[in-house]
């Protein structure tokens, strides 16, 4: 059975589950250290808790990352990772979607399909932006993009593991910053003409 959701992180969703409870930043983070010193991130392609635009999902062709922003992490930052979760991954642990690091402890953004300076090893074993594929069907997935500021710079291999990661940011994380996706695939796509001009 997975912990429940601690108290500071449930009031970041709308619907706080389960899966919620599994995310690195349960691990690596806390009360104190969310959004400290104002450290925020955000994206012009979606706010907080609204859906993804498909170009950025296994839905359309080309699809890439979407772009995000952030704001200057707190003072004594040396590096800053991001990590985005599928918190409605069924299992033991979210699927990872993307491991990025290698940013900046400063003022910055990813432009949308930017490629990063490091990048590790997605759920699917590869280091890119793992599209985005719910089942059909499923409720809204919710997309946890973690950013987190460290104390110091990692020297891990591009190519790195989601635990390796993890276990080179533990005790050094000094600010965290959260934005959330949402995403479901419609089941009527390729039918929706057939089934909606049939009724009128």
């Amino acid at each position: 059975m997975p912990d429940p959701v601690p108290a500071w992180l449930a009031a970041c969703f709308d619907t706080p589950r389960a899966g919620h409870g599994l995310l690195a930043v349960v691990r690596l983070g806390n009360a104190a250290l969310l959004n400290k010193d104002g450290f925020r991130l955000t994206s012009p392609a979606f706010e907080d808790g609204e859906p993804l635009d498909p170009s950025f999902t296994a839905d359309e062709e080309d699809s890439v990352a979407p772009p995000l922003d952030w704001s200057a992490p707190p003072r004594g930052s040396e590096e800053m990772v991001l990590v985005v979760e599928d918190a409605d991954t069924p299992g033991s642990s979210p699927a990872c979607h993307w491991l990025v690091w290698g940013l900046a402890a400063q003022r910055g953004k990813l432009m949308e399909g930017e490629a990063p300076p490091r990048v590790g090893k997605n759920a699917q074993r590869n280091s890119e932006w793992l599209l985005p594929q719910p089942p059909e069907g499923d409720p809204p997935h919710d997309y946890v993009f973690q950013l987190f500021a460290l104390d110091l710079p990692l020297v891990l291999r591009p190519g790195a593991s989601r635990e390796d990661l993890m276990k080179a940011m533990e005790g050094h994380v000094t600010g965290v910053a959260l934005l959330t996706a949402t995403y479901a695939r419609s089941e009527d796509d390729e039918d929706w003409d057939d089934d909606e001009d049939a009724d009128e």
